[in-house]
């Protein structure tokens, strides 16, 4: 079963039992950060808003550090548009803070992978795995009995139900599915149909407003900063 441990902000730090026996595995789920974001461009706290934002972002590092969750899901949007190379840089660095958990990423519709995005050149800390395609595959981590699928957008727009067509490999394993998306441009799915299909929980994203789809088993995690 799936337990919501705590929640601080618009991120979750949830724990996934495996059987009554075996011991929890945890993880941090959060998406849609909009890094590079100017919320009212122009304005006189519009700067400030736009560092709150790198601020929660580091935040929330920080608590992976002292939680040390076995992994870190980041479903889409970390930045709000194509990211420079500096704020991959910036970022690289954070993660490389947490390297005992598993940093698994995803671009979503904002910052989707161009042709010349740096997203593609980018050399990530050996505890990140950046999902590079825009079609559905996984990583495979033996000693969490987990795998973890997910995509990345390389366009704005993706109106397939990708999705709803995945099975996973090894119903065996504790199977996560990272997913941005939701409406009729952005990979609409079926939260029931990815469920039956054998996953154990749903990592979602781009909604900016959070909530449990199906409780315990499917998240939209929301927006990091509201």
């Amino acid at each position: 079963n799936i337990l919501l441990e705590k929640q601080k902000k618009s991120y979750t730090i949830d724990t996934v039992n495996e059987t009554e026996m075996e011991q929890l595995m945890k993880f941090i789920h959060v998406s849609d950060v909009h890094l590079g974001i100017k919320p009212d461009e122009g304005k006189p706290w519009s700067e400030k808003r736009a560092q709150d934002i790198w601020d929660s972002f580091a935040e929330m590092i920080e608590i992976a550090a002292e939680e040390s969750p076995d992994f870190l899901l980041i479903s889409g949007d970390l930045f709000h548009k194509q990211p420079l190379k500096r704020e991959l840089k910036e970022v690289c660095g954070l993660f490389a803070r947490i390297p005992q958990t598993k940093v698994l990423l995803m671009a979503g519709n904002h910052d989707y992978i161009q042709q010349n995005s740096f997203y593609r050149t980018c050399e990530w800390p050996e505890n990140v795995c950046f999902f590079p395609r825009e079609e559905v595959m996984c990583f495979d981590f033996p000693e969490q009995n987990t795998t973890v699928y997910g995509l990345s957008y390389w366009h704005r727009e993706i109106r397939q139900a990708l999705y709803d067509e995945v099975f996973p490999k090894n119903t065996d394993r504790i199977n996560i599915l990272l997913a941005h998306g939701g409406d009729e441009r952005h990979i609409p799915f079926s939260v029931e149909k990815i469920l039956r299909h054998g996953f154990d929980y749903m990592a979602a994203g781009h909604i900016h407003k959070g909530g449990q789809l199906v409780q315990g088993r499917a998240v939209m995690a929301g927006a990091l900063e509201p």
